[in-house]
């Protein structure tokens, strides 16, 4: 099976990511205590103005990959969560943000993701019962014809 980068990022603890929670209370913890309906979101939040666009990019998209490879069936659960619908959803959403943000991020950002992703794109065609044409599959009208 091809998912060696989805492999290497999943083992490398690039995924899956922490989510960012964006900045969701104004208050510092002395003003609002913390209890159990009531959390300590200051505690738990990162500031959005202090977190760079590419760490935001890349943590969307190795986020999605990592459902990604979930819904595909490549992880210890195997085929437990396995839905290729999903799948084809997140990796063409995937694709499409690598596409729109690869001038943005640099290519020591981006080579890794798009390995991943062509990885996923494999990884989705050889659990395809009926495979797309080529070209056809999630996320080749970004990439290009993905054969495997």
């Amino acid at each position: 099976m091809h998912q060696p980068a989805v492999t290497r990022l999943l083992a490398s603890g690039g995924g899956p990511a922490a989510p960012i929670v964006w900045g969701m209370s104004d208050t510092s913890p002395s003003e609002t205590p913390e209890t159990p309906g009531n959390p300590d979101f200051d505690a738990m939040a990162r500031d959005i103005a202090e977190v760079p666009a590419v760490e935001v990019i890349v943590t969307v998209a190795v986020n999605l990959m990592s459902a990604a490879a979930v819904k595909l069936g490549l992880t210890e659960e195997g085929d437990k969560f396995k839905d290729l619908d999903e799948a084809r959803k997140l990796v063409h959403a995937l694709a499409g943000l690598l596409d729109a943000s690869a001038t943005e991020i640099s290519s020591f950002h981006a080579a890794p993701l798009r390995d991943g992703l062509k990885s996923l794109q494999l990884a989705f065609r050889e659990a395809s019962l009926v495979p797309d044409e080529p070209g056809k599959g999630p996320g080749e009208k970004y990439t290009g014809a993905i054969y495997g």
